[in-house]
């Protein structure tokens, strides 16, 4: 695991220094300043305004991190021609993957544990001190980076066969997709027939379920959340990313690089 380790620091050194990531950051602060505004004329109602816009400004924009670097993790090295004179060294091309995968991963956590910081800023301003209920957030907030974790391996994943253009364009529209997964699911359309009600399920079922990350209105209204859903969220995410890296990696070591 050292090889991996190496190219995940090096990663995350790397998107640090990206001066995309502090422009994203610094939007997501200014839109949970932004709430302070909004909740002021939401009366009654001003913590929740200000959770619900905060925890919407952590997921876009950790979102937007998540396509736009992750696509661009093969394909930028390919670009340089720095891929080839690393993978020439002892690395293998999975070691390379999951060492890009877990760069990311680290990198998205150290900026949604600033914008987090930043949204406790926001509510000690608004009220204070904190209520038990507030740490709720922190449940949200490692939600949301589960969800862009499994975001980040399906972009691998696209990139490893197809443009960075089309990789971004799977990437958001299995994510979009995911979103309504359980609706594919129970949906009940008398337009359809019997067998492609069927095939939608069968896709369904396939896609990740990006809802079940979701619990944003519970936590805005200072509702907890079920330790159970935390745990099969965490265990159904770890799953989940390492199918979609192991097809990742089954894809890139066929890959012609010349």
């Amino acid at each position: 695991m050292t090889n991996v380790w190496t190219v995940a620091t090096n990663t995350f050194r790397e998107a640090v220094r990206d001066r995309v990531l502090y422009n994203l950051v610094f939007f997501a602060l200014l839109m949970m300043g932004a709430a302070i505004l909004v909740g002021q004329i939401s009366i009654g109602i001003e913590q929740s305004v200000i959770v619900s816009l905060g925890l919407t400004a952590i997921s876009v924009i950790g979102i937007f991190i998540s396509v736009f670097i992750g696509v661009g993790l093969v394909s930028k090295e390919m670009d340089k021609r720095t891929l080839y004179a690393l993978l020439a060294k002892p690395v293998q091309r999975w070691q390379f993957l999951l060492g890009k995968f877990a760069g990311l991963v680290m990198t998205l956590t150290v900026n949604t544990a600033a914008m987090a910081v930043g949204l406790y800023a926001v509510l000690w301003t608004v009220k204070h001190p904190l209520a038990r209920s507030d740490w709720y957030l922190l449940v949200a907030v490692y939600l949301i980076l589960l969800k862009l974790a499994l975001i980040v391996a399906l972009a691998m994943l696209f990139s490893c066969f197809t443009t960075p253009f089309l990789a971004i364009l799977f990437t958001v529209g299995v994510y979009l997709a995911g979103i309504y997964a359980e609706e594919l699911r129970t949906m009940q359309a008398v337009d359809l027939n019997p067998a492609t009600m069927r095939v939608l399920q069968g896709v369904s079922y396939l896609l990740p379920n990006f809802e079940n990350f979701n619990v944003m209105g519970a936590v805005a209204h200072g509702r907890g959340v079920p330790g159970t859903l935390v745990w099969q969220d965490t265990w159904y995410a770890m799953l989940y990313a390492a199918i979609v890296l192991t097809g990742a990696a089954m894809v890139f070591s066929r890959r012609n690089l010349k």
